[in-house]
């Protein structure tokens, strides 16, 4: 076996900033989880209907799972106590116990209950003897060798114990957390309401996907992508709107929509053209800004705010830019906001499938592909040559994001660098 050396990495140096404005990508996230007001309310719903909302409390057990002990094989009980001195042991079998019954006998010295999985253990067995292992014979079996006190038994409360704390307030339910919930209990579970959201797609030279457009426009890739996005992060999209580049209309499109909703979501019109109206408008109806800037490419305009009590999270208008930067601050946002416990990021470590060539100056987040494993075991990422904020034709490939440290210029074939892949739950 190869030991591999603990990996003691710099991360993506996006902390070495190109711009004292910037911001690094973690400082980002912290400034997210410490500015965000959580849900507080509530509501009941059945299980079944639960996956995808987030826990509100903690839910604990009901009872031990399993409620008694039981067979984890079809065969038979037995005190091993029977099985003293030399085998084989001839054994009469005087039960018969099935899954959802109780035996009406029980085991002592000599005797046998046929078993089948799922059964309560009858009253004095502590082993089950498989099937497979006994020879049947006129009114009972054969047992050739010993078998230990407790073996194929699965005892009450071996799964969770009555009080336990099953599934942690704050996760966002999936299949895996209901069967939890259903194991331990709960026929309807305690969420939060799901947060209220408006999307707001701006520039004159956006136009809905397919419709007809001038020789200046483009077809709207945000609408439908963030729309796709918001839904699978279990967010309530109650506004969706385009706008056009004009201050004053931007900043009543805001006021509006910020109206009863948990996060505004714009795309475009943060950067610091004459042309990007957005972050304007939102410091004229007295926003505060948390962070207008991340040191990273693409995405580097990314901001995050307060209009009131409302949220802001504001993408950049070219596409890959938006999903990027959604993946990275908005799915941290939207757990922020179902109260999850901040957790430390998702990124691992791949090795690169070829050399890379980076200009230093910021942290690139390049699209990137799991293609397999190096002869140690490592993850190997195929990548995308070069990053282009506009370009979305490799997403769908695209299993993620390598992180390229701000001051690397050159990076060899088997480097090892940070992944983030994508959270599409």
């Amino acid at each position: 076996m190869t030991l591999l050396p603990k990996i003691e990495a710099a991360g993506c140096g996006c902390d070495t900033l190109e711009s004292t404005s910037l911001i690094s990508i973690d400082e980002a996230l912290t400034r997210i989880a410490r500015s965000v007001r959580p849900i507080d309310q509530t509501e009941d719903v059945p299980l079944a209907a639960a996956r995808g909302r987030a826990l509100a409390t903690p839910l604990c057990a009901a009872a031990p799972v399993p409620p008694f002990d039981n067979s984890a094989m079809d065969g038979y009980a037995i005190d091993t106590a029977s099985l003293t001195g030399n085998g084989p042991w001839h054994l009469s079998v005087t039960a018969r116990v099935a899954a959802g019954q109780v035996a009406a006998a029980s085991v002592g010295v000599g005797t046998a209950a046929q078993i089948f999985t799922g059964a309560p253990m009858p009253k004095g067995a502590d082993s089950v003897v498989m099937q497979e292992d006994v020879q049947r014979s006129d009114g009972g079996i054969v047992v050739s060798r010993k078998v230990a006190p407790g073996t194929h038994v699965r005892l009450a409360g071996g799964d969770m114990a009555a009080g336990d704390i099953v599934v942690r307030a704050g996760r966002p339910l999936t299949a895996r957390d209901i069967a939890v919930c259903a194991a331990a209990g709960a026929a309807t579970v305690t969420v939060r309401r799901p947060v209220r959201a408006a999307l707001l797609v701006t520039g004159d030279e956006v136009n809905q996907a397919g419709a007809s457009r001038g020789q200046a426009g483009i077809w709207d890739v945000n609408t439908p992508m963030l729309t796709a996005a918001l839904a699978a992060a279990g967010i309530t999209l109650e506004r969706i709107e385009t706008g056009k580049d004009n201050r004053a209309d931007l900043a009543r499109q805001l006021a509006t929509l910020a109206d009863g909703m948990d996060l505004i979501v714009t795309t475009g019109g943060i950067s610091v053209g004459e042309e990007d109206h957005v972050k304007p408008a939102l410091v004229g109806l007295g926003a505060a800004t948390v962070f207008s800037g991340v040191a990273i490419k693409p995405g580097k305009p990314v901001s995050f705010g307060h209009l009131g009590q409302t949220h802001w999270l504001g993408l950049p208008g070219n596409p890959l830019s938006a999903f990027v930067t959604w993946q990275l601050f908005g799915t941290a946002l939207c757990r922020a906001l179902a109260g999850d416990t901040p957790t430390p990021a998702s990124r691992r470590h791949v090795v690169l499938a070829q050399a890379m060539h980076h200009r230093p100056g910021r942290c690139e987040l390049r699209l990137a592909r799991i293609t397999g494993f190096d002869g140690l075991g490592r993850e190997v990422a195929q990548f995308a040559q070069e990053t282009h904020s506009g370009r979305v034709a490799d997403l769908p490939d695209s299993d993620g994001v390598i992180l390229i440290p701000t001051e690397a210029d050159i990076l060899a074939q088997g480097a090892l660098v940070e992944f983030q892949p994508f959270c599409d739950r």
